[in-house]
């Protein structure tokens, strides 16, 4: 993108709040100005809105370290390096399709931690009651429970594709507010359907686990296949069915993202994870979670950095779905 303007023009920043029209993209400093994610506008109008970007700042179900409710506001504050124009190697701009606004924080009583996923579950139901779909930062992983919840009673029970180093399908009866178990509970009330859903870079195992429908692709599976091959088995186990994407940060390898609560090694890199997603444009995806960056235990905000890169990929194949194309490259 280039710059040109002159003393006498409206200088551009600030685009967060500034902006008047929900598409397109308008160049300001990386370094400065209000952060909203990829400088989209902040606002809780949902008027005419494809997908509402929002955070939920929840740590409160973690097993190891903490630090996830941190996660949006290091996620927003990372895509500022890329919110000038377009995105590689989609080679477009994806909000020149998409009408894109950061919806803001879930809000929650900390103190209530037990009544934390009935706010998050009408959180999100509040956003699809507009029509529009929904981009979510975490916080921990167990906030994709809630989501799912308020998904499922718009869409009916989903495929899960999930990207991640553990199942977090712990069994329990019911209840437990654990980053651990919440896809065992997702499974019992029906709003996955475990036989179109599939685990993506998995690589631990917990006494008591059950394969419970899954289709599962291990860390040392993934690596020994392609991009190609690894999507074409998500696009055949989600069948054409309406999906919804989580990732946890984790799944990649701690050598790139370092930041994050339970760090296991042999996972996957930046470029393996963004190489498959960009080939699931066939999906149905109807929303997309990014979970478990946890700040305080990022390096230089590589993590932070990934899991904006992500959520860029994500808005690129949504784009890509509604007919964007790649723009023509000068000489």
């Amino acid at each position: 993108m280039v710059l040109n303007i002159s003393a006498d023009d409206p200088l551009p920043g600030d685009e967060a709040f500034r902006r008047k029209d929900l598409k397109g993209t308008r160049w300001e400093a990386t370094y400065a100005g209000a952060l909203s994610f990829m400088r989209r506008k902040y606002t809780r109008d949902l008027t005419g809105v494809d997908i509402a970007v929002s955070g939920i700042p929840f740590d409160q179900a973690v097993s190891h370290r903490p630090g996830t409710r941190f996660g949006p506001e290091a996620i927003r504050k990372a895509s500022a390096e890329n919110a000038w124009g377009p995105f590689w190697p989609w080679m477009f701009d994806p909000f020149d399709t998409l009408a894109v606004i950061d919806h803001g924080d879930c809000f929650f009583d900390w103190g209530r931690k037990e009544k934390a996923p009935d706010f998050i579950e009408k959180h999100a139901a509040d956003i699809l009651a507009s029509g529009a779909e929904m981009l979510t930062f975490g916080g921990d992983h167990y906030v994709t429970y809630p989501l799912l919840k308020a998904h499922a009673k718009k869409h009916g029970p989903l495929a899960l594709v999930q990207f991640d180093a553990h199942r977090d399908v712990e069994p329990d009866d019911g209840g437990r507010i654990d980053h651990g178990t919440m896809f065992n509970y997702a499974v019992q009330d029906g709003v996955i359907d475990p036989k179109k859903s599939i685990q993506v870079g998995i690589r631990t195992t917990f006494t008591g686990e059950r394969k419970m429908g899954f289709t599962i692709l291990y860390a040392d599976r993934v690596h020994a296949m392609t991009a190609d091959e690894v999507a074409r088995e998500i696009i055949r186990v989600t069948g054409g069915s309406k999906a919804y994407l989580t990732f946890d940060i984790d799944c990649l390898d701690p050598s790139a993202a370092p930041g994050t609560g339970t760090p296991i090694p042999g996972g996957l890199t930046y470029h393996q994870a963004a190489s498959i997603i960009r080939k699931l444009v066939p999906v149905k995806f109807v929303a997309m979670d990014i979970v478990e960056v946890s700040p305080p235990y990022d390096h230089g905000d590589i993590t932070a950095l990934a899991a904006a890169s992500l959520a860029m990929e994500y808005l690129c194949l949504k784009a890509a779905q509604r007919g964007a194309r790649a723009e023509e490259m000068g000489d």
